[in-house]
């Protein structure tokens, strides 16, 4: 792999920024940050703008609305995974984690079957990706049917984060049986029939779950994957899983939950689009709320990639928080939190991950996109304005 001279850009380091500076990759390695010189090095002017690290996005289900973009609709798998690739690229998303839940039968999708097709789907073609595709498997703890399905795809290898949830209503994000309903009716085109017998099998099928998560993480463990519990909502739940080794808290409930959690060093995982829109869409915590009370570990795009970016600048510019700390939410937090050891930061001799920005205004928008050095994503967007000219120079 030829040599690569990123230069005149506005370096974010993990406790730093610099400005006019410059990197080099070589062979798909961040060889040296502000070279003393450089030979026989492609030559990219980033012209002022942002260079941060590949961002790492531990939760998006995105894959899902690739493989079926109406209620019962589905595509073929393999133009699903190529599509959702191509999103992630632009969006300067080099290390998606693809969330895919497996709960028996009930819909599209979101079944044990499919989701395997599609979990050995992204495995398949990685040897032809734009970025590291990986696969987060979610697991519906009130789904004796998934547990099998589940345990070959770990033993496979085809599994790269392991995530317990309890989507039954009463408790979680579904906090009585009718936001339940609604859910189910609006998302996934139910009767509210269909939507009250889906709810009354899950509740019944809550018998033995306990037993079926302690097997599923206890094998996890043993292959060393990471785990996670999902809307975990209060601090006896992050006690329980804490107890049955879960390493990481994705969208606690609310600021007590979120607190326990950091407190007994679960890295606590939060919405990208609830950063955005200022509010949850299930009516849990602010994710900015928990982000100023310092227990916010990661962001994620939980369904729509092209919001993590823009949610770690709208943290840098609401909290706080300096650039490099708000970058860390979205590149070094999730690359510890998942074990990933060779990127997430701007350092030398780590995985060249990077993605030039830009901003338009107040939005940060991706140019360009690097995934082990290799340029996987580019674009150009026109100054239309004095205003514009003036921040995009800035950036």
């Amino acid at each position: 792999m030829s040599a690569q001279y990123l230069t005149h850009a506005r370096i974010v380091l993990p406790d730093a920024v610099l400005t006019d500076s410059a990197i080099l990759i070589k062979d798909g390695i961040i060889a040296a940050i502000e070279p003393q010189g450089v030979r026989d090095a492609e030559v990219v002017d980033l012209q002022g703008q942002t260079l941060l690290p590949g961002l790492i996005d531990v939760h998006c289900d995105a894959i899902e609305k690739e493989a079926e973009p109406r209620s019962r609709v589905l595509f073929p798998l393999d133009f699903a995974v190529a599509q959702v690739d191509r999103r992630n690229a632009a969006a300067g998303i080099t290390t998606p984690y693809h969330a895919l839940s497996f709960s028996n039968s009930e819909w599209g999708v979101r079944n044990n079957e499919t989701a395997s097709r599609l979990a050995r789907t992204v495995q398949a073609f990685r040897t032809h990706s734009l970025v590291d595709n990986r696969v987060h498997c979610r697991y519906e703890i009130t789904d004796a049917a998934a547990m099998p399905v589940l345990q070959a795809l770990l033993e496979e290898g085809a599994v790269d984060l392991l995530s317990v949830m309890d989507h039954s209503p009463g408790q979680g994000q579904f906090k009585t049986l009718e936001a339940y309903l609604q859910y189910m009716m609006g998302n996934h085109a139910m009767s509210r029939d269909e939507a009250e017998e889906v709810a009354r099998a899950k509740l019944q099928a809550r018998d033995g779950a306990a037993h079926r998560v302690e097997t599923l993480l206890a094998q996890a463990h043993r292959l060393g994957i990471p785990t996670a519990s999902h809307d975990d909502d209060s601090v006896q739940r992050i006690a329980t899983m804490r107890n049955l080794g879960v390493s990481m808290s994705e969208f606690p409930i609310n600021l007590d939950t979120a607190t326990a959690a950091v407190s007994c060093g679960l890295p606590t995982i939060l919405g990208a689009p609830n950063i955005l829109r200022g509010q949850s869409q299930s009516g849990s915590m602010r994710a900015i709320d928990a982000v100023r009370a310092g227990v916010a570990g990661c962001l994620c795009s939980d369904y729509q990639p092209s919001t993590l970016i823009a949610a770690a600048f709208a943290v840098a510019a609401q909290t706080d928080l300096t650039l490099p700390q708000a970058i860390a939410l979205v590149t070094a937090n999730p690359a510890d939190a998942c074990k990933l050891s060779d990127r997430g930061r701007l350092v030398e001799g780590l995985r060249a991950d990077m993605v030039a920005v830009t901003l338009l205004g107040d939005l940060p928008m991706v140019t360009h996109a690097w995934s082990a050095g290799r340029l996987v994503f580019s674009s150009h967007y026109r100054v239309t304005s004095p205003r514009y000219e003036r921040e995009a120079v800035a950036a």
